[in-house]
């Protein structure tokens, strides 16, 4: 779908300097558009860093700072048509309250990676402040930015597969199969840092496997029972679980995730099934979506097809048969942020009956509750355990 040219909006980074991959992603994507710009950045934990990728992405040397609490000193006091209008946080999962709560207090947008901070005290903490700022607060859950991914909500939603009984979702990488967290592999040795990560795995990857099925199906999860592993000898943070679901109505699912599967990339599958069909989809073939019905040919959709709704339709660049992939639902996060923040300029505030095209901050705190969840009941030997509030 075509998106009207206005000004683009101005953002900034804390993190995703040189050499971090997810900061590359989340600056492709927010750009892909033309309607939003880098103009500055605290790239790093280590300012001389900072200030050579400021430099390696062309910005103004006056706008790349050592530390984000610089960065907010100095863009706070600018004005239109200067002034940020938001600002990504793609730091290790340790460094993600504070900047974003320091950010809300200085009525700036904000936009963090998942998953959203390391504890629901913190969570609350951000919902508060956003509530009571007006913040426009996104958490990049991008898969749920896949038009597919929005089709397979739109089924749900209009009742196309009757009431709903199971779901299944799976996400199994093997990039953590050996002990790489030790030979100077940078993503590895942050993410499997308890005190950095948090959780491994389960924050990693799982939070994404819950996001998915609660976009998607709507279902809330009412409690969990985990089993929660390191296979890995010497892994100080998990790095596999399965996860038994019981959602409120009934429904029954299962998460299991990991990251020591040899063979898998980036394997993050759901099915949904219930009392008139089901439907399956796999990222790693993103433009199709599986519909299954009783005692009928199962039937897969394209991305741009002709029987996909106008949700999918309005995430959707490319005709069909040119495939999209994981930057445009990357950037389907970011235009649905970017579409807020505009129309909190014009009118002030925007639709509470309209539904935000972005995870929010509620999404990334529910995010959080779930994995806390698991390791509570892992703790206590798989026990039921309760999502909590």
């Amino acid at each position: 779908m075509a998106t009207t040219f206005q000004s683009p909006l101005n953002f900034a980074m804390i993190g995703g300097g040189s050499g971090a991959f997810i900061g590359s992603v989340h600056r492709t994507a927010a750009q892909l558009d033309g309607q939003a710009r880098l103009v500055a950045g605290a790239f790093s934990s280590t300012p001389e860093r900072s200030l050579q990728s400021g430099a390696e992405l062309g910005l103004d040397p006056s706008r790349v700072y050592p530390t984000w609490r610089a960065l907010i000193e100095s863009e706070r006091a600018r004005s239109s048509p200067d002034r940020l209008d938001f600002v990504v946080i793609v730091t290790p999962n340790h460094a993600h309250f504070e900047p974003a709560l320091a950010l809300i207090e200085a009525n700036f947008n904000v936009v963090v990676d998942k998953p959203m901070v390391l504890s629901s005290v913190q969570a609350s903490t951000l919902a508060a402040a956003a509530a009571r700022a007006g913040t426009v607060f996104a958490v990049t859950y991008n898969y749920t930015g896949y038009p597919m991914v929005r089709h397979a909500r739109e089924l749900v939603r209009t009742g196309e597969l009757g009431d709903l009984r199971k779901v299944v979702a799976t996400y199994h990488q093997g990039w953590l199969a050996n002990l790489i967290e030790r030979e100077g592999q940078k993503q590895a040795a942050w993410r499997t840092d308890p005190l950095l990560a948090g959780a491994g795995a389960l924050g990693d990857i799982g939070s994404h496997a819950e996001n998915l099925v609660s976009f998607v199906t709507g279902l809330e999860i009412e409690s969990l029972a985990a089993d929660v592993s390191s296979l890995v000898p010497g892994r100080r943070v998990d790095d596999d679980a399965g996860v038994l679901l019981r959602f409120a109505g009934g429904a029954r699912g299962l998460i299991s995730v990991s990251q020591v599967c040899i063979g898998e990339e980036n394997n993050l599958t759901l099915r949904v099934y219930g009392t008139k069909g089901s439907l399956a989809w796999a990222q790693e073939h993103p433009n199709h979506l599986t519909i299954m019905r009783e005692g009928q040919p199962a039937q897969t959709l394209t991305r741009g097809g002709p029987l996909t709704s106008a949700a999918a339709a309005g995430a959707t660049r490319l005709p069909p048969g040119h495939p999209e992939g994981f930057f445009e639902a990357f950037a389907n996060i970011y235009r649905g942020v970017i579409e807020q923040i505009r129309l909190r300029r014009a009118h002030g505030s925007t639709d509470p009956a309209t539904e935000p095209a972005y995870p929010t901050l509620a999404d990334g705190a529910r995010g959080v509750r779930f994995i806390e969840a698991c390791q509570r009941s892992a703790a206590n030997t798989s026990a039921w355990t309760r999502l909590g509030n």
